[in-house]
């Protein structure tokens, strides 16, 4: 009777375990996302602000299109048919400086609009094709660029002046200068032989000398650029001097991805990136001075610190390193209003140092405005990347500059008075602003900020010189916003941790109530009870607070077992209240959840959202605090939700598949099961970009990359792995886990298996490949982790 009595528990036990089910399955979620409805993206407006134009897809066509919704009329949604959609772009439109007078292209022809008459212009068909439409200080004069040089069309003349006179041929020899080709020997013994062909020979050439040098007394400047193509060219506002950009790209030997399943029939060649160590690009910034007829380059060589060593060198005392002027990249030269100044923002190849700079348009010296120098790597939301971009630009008073800077550890926006030299940050706190811009009367900044939180986004307006901010959107995730072209209202798409996104619209006042209109989910989405994360945070090992979402089942479905999802791309965020771009992620946590399991999803170290010191918790070693994150999290779990030791698995893609690896073959104490997928093996194979950031190089820097690349640790595997990869991928390269496998073999491991999809890149695509991987997983972590007790 006590055996009966003993053994009543472990049946029961058992029972619950197997019985645990879920109305969804792999092969539910996993299908093509039509299923799921059609959400709306990519908000715009009409010019009259009483039309809201979207992407979307209420025909379930092979993808999304452009629609539109008239205001007033919420429920007529209409998809916008071609000859409207052409009829709405607008190239190369330009503004003047209140917005009131704009320009386009309209073929070879510049269309000129007054914005308050509603009066529209043919101003000038051209024989050519046009870009970079603008108008000068003088308003009445609009530079375009035509046949690789600037023009300028005067609109109370109606005349069309050259600015610019560049070509891309070789330089002729000067006339004064020797023949560079030497007579051949008949020609030669000729010459001097012959009295009378000699005097022919030296009668000719100085009549073609003297030709030459009468030609090139009364002919205009030409700058010859010697063959070199030039980018960016553009004229100052007050037409004294033109800039432009030659980029002369490195020689760096690109890689090969087999395409096994060609509609050929034979394996094709995919011809793709380079991999990490390259040589750098040079980038030249020429001024063309149009008052002197001269041209001259951009010097770099007095900037501070240009010649500085990064502090890892102190690693390697054996070695000898060079004291030399670091190679930098240079962002086009961004005019004051005035056309008087010009700023560039000048970045070193090596990703430690950004300088905001003014150019002296004299002479092309740089006088450094502001240093941020990071010994991890320049980042962050608005900082641009290495040929500009970002927020960067001047104020209308031609005295201010705007950028954004780490400097306080968050990315925050800042004046600089480029006289006084006194920088003002506008914005300031633990949290991150993104894409601030400028109202049309610039008197104020629109902007996205975290302030509330890091798991959401709101919109906020700011005086210009700084002041208090208001907040206009009030919905809790996240709130994309487009403004109207009168910047009376708001179209928002916003979306919530369970919510997908929908479109509403705004007045744009403090605690105006937006009006929802769309709808999109499908009926068979609305039939699930999908879940709301918990967003909790728990303790490192170094004490730092680390975000997650905590997905937990029921209390009668609870098996003991947890999996651990990692998100991929490193500097990314998914622990926030809005809907993820790992939606087919989020819907298997849904259905891992309903089977009993504990799902967590953290923000380890590189996680976007955080600021400074989380985006570069990882320099020069992946694998470290973003591989200790999981660690702490695994035992967060068992401490604080009963998940049970040897019974939690984990998983995720790209980066997340990399931290996949590096835990099955450091931690096997910890975590019994993993699957990695299209993940990075070893660091030294990946790309550039990305990778010299946060390693340096594998020349300069290798302990960064022995320490930080699972190839090198594959003889810790204990648990049970599997490894997930597209054929196709042209990011993570499929010979990454080709490598893999091979060390997994000479090691003699047999505790993984390799799926391998032969139609998928990066981002798998077909919902075939999806179901099958998830399949895979979720059978990985139903037969590891949930062993019957006996």
């Amino acid at each position: 009777m006590a055996r009966k009595l003993f053994l009543l528990p472990i049946l029961l036990f058992i029972f619950i375990e197997v019985s645990a089910q879920s109305t969804l399955s792999v092969d539910y979620i996993m299908r093509d996302p039509k299923w799921m409805g059609t959400f709306p993206s990519a908000p715009s407006w009409g010019e009259d602000s009483n039309q809201i134009f979207f992407k979307y897809n209420q025909e379930n066509d092979p993808a999304d299109s452009l629609y539109k919704i008239e205001l007033g009329k919420p429920s007529n949604i209409a998809k916008v048919h071609w000859p409207e959609e052409k009829g709405l772009a607008k190239p190369l439109l330009a503004y003047n400086s209140d917005q009131s007078l704009r320009i386009y292209r309209k073929d070879n022809a510049i269309i000129f609009e007054d914005q308050k008459k509603k009066t529209t212009t043919t101003l000038l068909t051209w024989h050519e094709p046009v870009s970079n439409l603008r108008f000068l200080a003088d308003e009445n004069r609009i530079a375009f660029n035509s046949s690789g040089n600037i023009y300028v069309y005067d609109r109370s003349t109606k005349s069309v002046s050259k600015s610019t006179n560049i070509s891309n041929a070789s330089k002729p020899a000067s006339p004064s200068e020797p023949s560079s080709s030497d007579p051949g020997f008949l020609e030669a013994e000729n010459l001097d032989l012959l009295k009378v062909v000699r005097a022919r020979k030296e009668a000719q050439e100085k009549s073609k000398a003297y030709r030459a040098a009468i030609r090139e007394s009364n002919s205009e400047f030409i700058y010859y650029t010697q063959g070199k193509n030039i980018s960016n060219l553009q004229l100052s506002p007050d037409e004294k001097f033109a800039t432009f950009s030659i980029y002369t790209p490195a020689s760096n030997q690109n890689t090969i991805v087999p395409n096994y399943v060609d509609a050929s029939g034979y394996t094709e060649n995919l011809n793709t990136r380079s991999k990490v160590g390259n040589k750098p690009a040079k980038v030249e910034i020429g001024i063309y001075d149009l008052t002197r007829d001269t041209v001259y380059f951009v010097t770099t060589s007095n900037l501070p610190g240009i010649k500085d060593l990064p502090d890892y060198v102190k690693d390697y005392p054996e070695k000898t390193w060079e004291e030399k002027e670091r190679s930098v990249t240079l962002s086009s030269p961004i005019f004051s209003p005035d056309g008087k100044r010009a700023i560039i923002q000048v970045r070193a190849f090596d990703n430690k140092d950004r300088w905001i700079t003014e150019v002296d348009l004299t002479s092309g010296e740089l006088k450094t405005l502001d240093r941020q120098r990071d010994e991890a790597w320049i980042g962050g939301p608005g900082i641009g990347g290495g040929f500009g971009g970002g927020t960067f630009g001047w104020l209308p008073d031609n005295q201010h500059i705007y950028f954004q800077s780490e400097a306080s550890g968050f990315s925050h926006l800042y004046l600089l008075d480029v006289n006084s030299g006194l920088k003002k940050a506008l914005t300031s706190g633990k949290y991150e602003v993104f894409d601030p811009f400028l109202s049309k009367d610039q008197k104020y900044w629109y902007l996205t900020t975290s302030e509330v939180d890091p798991g959401e986004r709101h919109f906020y307006r700011m005086p210009v010189m700084g002041g208090t901010m208001e907040k206009l959107t009030s919905m809790t995730g996240n709130n994309e916003v487009a403004l109207s072209p009168d910047e009376k209202k708001l179209a928002i798409i916003h979306s919530y941790s369970n919510k997908p996104a929908e479109l509403f619209v705004q007045e744009n006042k403090v605690g105006a109530k937006p009006q929802q209109l769309t709808a999109g989910q499908s009926e068979e989405f609305k039939a699930y009870r999908w879940r709301d994360p918990q967003i909790v945070k728990f303790t490192a090992e170094d004490g730092a607070q680390v975000p997650a979402r905590l997905y937990l089942p029921e209390a009668s479905k609870k098996n003991g077992a947890a999996v651990i999802f990692v998100h991929g791309a490193g500097y990314l965020q998914n622990v926030h209240k809005w809907w993820s771009s790992y939606f087919r992620e989020y819907m298997f946590h849904n259905l891992l959840t309903d089977l009993g399991y504990t799902v967590l999803d953290i923000d380890y170290r590189a996680s976007a959202g955080y600021g400074r010191d989380w985006r570069t918790g990882i320099y020069r070693h992946m694998g470290g605090k973003d591989l200790s994150d999981q660690v702490d999290g695994a035992k967060f779990l068992m401490a604080e939700h009963g998940v049970e030791s040897g019974k939690i698995g984990i998983y995720g893609g790209s980066y997340g598949g990399f931290i996949t690896l590096m835990a099955l073959f450091n931690h096997g104490d910890i975590f019994t099961s993993g699957a990695a997928l299209r993940s990075v093996t070893d660091w030294a194979h990946y790309n550039h970009g990305y990778t010299a950031n946060i390693l340096n190089t594998p020349e300069d820097d290798p302990i960064a990359y022995r320490r930080s690349s699972p190839i090198y640790f594959a003889e810790g595997l204990k648990g049970n792995l599997l490894i997930a990869h597209g054929m196709l991928d042209v990011n993570v390269h499929f010979q990454d886990v080709v490598r893999l496998s091979q060390r997994l073999i000479e090691l003699g491991k047999d505790n993984w298996e390799m799926a391998v999809y032969p139609v998928e890149d990066h981002g798998f695509v077909e919902p075939s490949s999806w179901t099958d991987e998830y399949k895979r997983i979720l059978k990985l972590f139903n037969t590891t982790l949930l062993e019957k007790k006996q």
